[in-house]
């Protein structure tokens, strides 16, 4: 059976290309991408892990996602974060604490992608 994935995204170019090399990256997991704009904190009701990716700290799109992280327990839900900036790694891995979830070492990508390492990281949310 495979394992089910949300992936939220700020919508930015670099990090929706990472957000899908991700989804192709690991054939035992199914992908959902969202757009945070468009995202609803019942969206994440099927997903046994989810992942967060902005290109930049504290994006407008992210306001929804970070008040609703805040007023939730994932203790039982792996998380992984991820960004071309270690500062917006940073942001996602403070939005992802209050939560509880179980957070994996955070993925900090230049602009090239590289499979391998994304296959080795989604490795650990599992």
């Amino acid at each position: 059976m495979k394992k089910k994935a949300i992936i939220i995204t700020d919508g930015s170019e670099v990090i929706q290309l990472i957000a899908s090399s991700m989804a192709k990256a690991h054939p035992d997991l199914s992908v959902k991408i969202f757009n945070a704009q468009k995202f609803i904190g019942s969206d994440l009701l099927p997903y046994s892990i989810f992942i967060l990716g902005c290109e930049k700290p504290k994006p407008d799109s992210f306001a929804y996602l970070e008040d609703f992280l805040s007023h939730i327990n994932l203790a039982s839900r792996k998380c992984g974060v991820f960004s071309t900036d270690s500062k917006a790694v940073s942001y996602l891995g403070k939005i992802v604490k209050s939560c509880e979830a179980d957070l994996i070492e955070p993925l900090q990508m230049s602009d090239k992608i590289s499979v391998p390492a994304l296959k080795k990281w989604l490795k650990g949310l599992f």
